[in-house]
């Protein structure tokens, strides 16, 4: 069966998405869509994240119980160490979806949901940072990196100024 290529957003729209003044103005919803996006959680691992998840001296995120009730411990992006603060989220997964859905579409004309940040940090990562699918692979905490695959989008864009041999 053919899997379709996930939805994604650029950081550029994601930038603007979380420095809308409304966004900005409630900062534990741009913690969580900030989490999203840059630490690649699930939507379920936001909610669930506690400050102490957080080691300083390592910089590193303890997700506990993620799918497949898994623990993984991850390095937090420098983009979220200020945010942190605002730890515990305090609202539910559907709260969180919702609001995320209705700051997207007013915000960037787009109906994503909590998943798409994953996809787009993930994306974000391997186009832009230069990341290679094994290390996504163990930040993601996928334990089969077929899945890990579906993040490996190739930008038609990409490959024509590689072609040329132009900066991307």
């Amino acid at each position: 069966m053919a899997r379709k290529i996930p939805d994604t957003i650029t950081e550029e729209e994601f930038l603007k998405l979380v420095n809308d003044p409304e966004v900005k103005a409630k900062p534990k919803k741009r913690l969580a869509y900030v989490l999203g996006f840059y630490n690649c959680l699930r939507i379920s691992e936001i909610v669930n994240l506690q400050p102490h998840n957080y080691n300083p001296k390592t910089r590193l995120l303890e997700i506990k119980e993620a799918k497949g009730k898994k623990d993984r411990h991850i390095p937090l992006a420098p983009e979220v160490k200020n945010l942190l603060k605002y730890l515990p989220i305090g609202v539910k997964e559907r709260a969180l979806q919702i609001a995320l859905k209705k700051d997207a579409l007013k915000i960037l004309n787009k109906n994503i949901h909590p998943h798409t940040l994953r996809h787009s940090g993930a994306t974000y990562y391997l186009n832009n940072k230069g990341w290679d699918i094994r290390q996504l692979q163990v930040f993601l905490g996928h334990s089969d990196i077929k899945i890990t695959q579906i993040y490996a989008h190739v930008n038609p864009i990409q490959l024509t100024k590689l072609m040329y041999n132009e900066d991307y």
